[in-house]
Formats: C-alpha cells, structure tokens, sequence
C-alpha cells in the first residue's frame, strides 16, 4: 500500500504541531499547514531527519483562495490527501452584547468556513479513491457552550454539525468524518487564562490533570488509522471528564 498523505493546518504550534508528530511516526506523509512557514519549517527539518516525509504549506483559513492553492500544491509536489485534520483555529472572546461584528466574522470564517473549505477541496481526491478521513478538531466548549466566548463556541459546535452532515453524505465512498473534542489543554491559547479560571477548570475535571497536545493528537491518530474504519460522525472527547 503507497504511503499515504495527511495535511494538518495549524501545525505550526500546540495541537497542530503534535499531531503531525504523532501521524509522521505512525508512518504517514505530512503536510505542515499554516499561515506563516516560520514555525513550521524547523519541524519539517526534523521530522526529515528522522526519515518521516514532510511537506510545508501556507494556508490562511479565513481566505478560501488561499485554502484552494495551498491544497492544490500540496496533492501536485507532495501526493493526494488522504486525511485532512482541521486544526487550526483563533479566538476572540468577548462577550456577546460588546462583540464586535469583525470579531464574530474572524473566528467563524477561519474556524468553520475554513474548515469546510478545506474539506471541499480536498473531497474531490478522496471520492475519487474511496478513501479518506476528515477529522475536525472542535472543542469541549462547542459542546458545553463558555461564556464570553459566543463566537469561538458556535464555531466549534458547528464543526460538530458539520462532521456528522458530511459522515453521512460521503460514508458510501468509505470516507470517515470525525470530531475530537478537546478540553483544558495546555497550549498558547489556554496559558494565558486566569489563575482562577484554571484552577476552577483542574477541580471540576475528574482525572485533576491539565491534557496535552499529545493526548489530542493520540486520538486523531487512531481516527486516521485503519482501526477507526467502521467509526464515522462520532465525537471523540479528550477532555478528562470535564463533560460527559
């Protein structure tokens, strides 16, 4: 069986960065995505000179011109995209009397509008080959709701929406769509919450450990891999059972 390709955007940091490790050393061709390839080269380098096959992309998710190039060049110089792992994603919290109108677009466009541009780009290929997986890293909160965070959470819910409308429209051409949902993870988005919020957050999660990247990326891996065949619009939480 040819090595297959997957395409992780945001992978230049956090989550992102950590699944593309984890899928490089189950033995799949990676493509690093994101806005900037600053971050993203030295990973390429080392995951290269550990034997993995590593391919850098700019992608911008909030601008679909930029998604539809950079996942044409990825399938021309690197091979088609087998697994596409939606990860990139911003926040602009705020609460929702004061939200400003770009503040909403921003986080809905790059999040969800992103993610569904990705994955019609990428579908054409998979349908093609009757094989695929789309995994869409959505959020705890999409499932919880969080105050002050309106848009980030409608954008993560509707990532949920999203995954369980296309397991069921491309499930005959053996293409899986699956969520993971994080919790509190430690990542340059949830540092910088108070020490309040965190300590609140540690003590209403039964397993009393913050997650890490690692613990999302195991759980995209599986779902990428051929033991995940028969598990399609399932949401996967990685959350230490802040919500069940």
């Amino acid at each position: 069986m040819p090595t297959r390709t997957a395409l992780v955007t945001g992978a230049s940091r956090g989550i992102g960065n950590a699944c593309v490790r984890a899928l490089a050393a189950a033995g799949y061709r990676v493509a690093l995505a994101a806005r900037s390839t600053e971050n993203l080269q030295a990973t390429a380098e080392e995951l290269r000179a550990q034997g993995a096959e590593a391919f850098v992309v700019v992608i911008d998710l909030s601008q679909p011109q930029s998604i539809g190039e950079g996942i044409f060049k990825t399938a021309k110089d690197f091979g088609r995209i087998d697994i596409l792992v939606n990860n990139a994603g911003i926040a602009k919290d705020g609460l929702a009397v004061r939200m400003k109108q770009p503040d909403w677009e921003m986080v809905l466009n790059t999040n969800l509008s992103g993610a569904f541009y990705a994955i019609q780009q990428a579908l054409p290929g998979m349908m093609r080959e009757r094989w695929g997986r789309i995994i869409n890293i959505s959020s705890v909160v999409g499932e919880m709701g969080n105050p002050g965070q309106a848009n980030y959470v409608a954008s993560k819910a509707g990532l949920i929406g999203l995954t369980k409308s296309l397991a069921r429209e491309v499930g005959s051409r053996n293409i899986t769509v699956n969520a993971v949902a994080p919790g509190y993870i430690e990542t340059d988005m949830t540092k910088n919450l108070t020490a309040e919020l965190k300590t609140r957050m540690l003590e209403e999660t039964p397993l009393k450990r913050i997650g890490t990247p690692q613990d999302v990326a195991s759980a995209v891996k599986f779902l990428a891999s051929d033991e995940a065949s028969f598990i399609t619009g399932h949401v996967l939480d990685v959350n230490g059972g802040i919500y069940m």
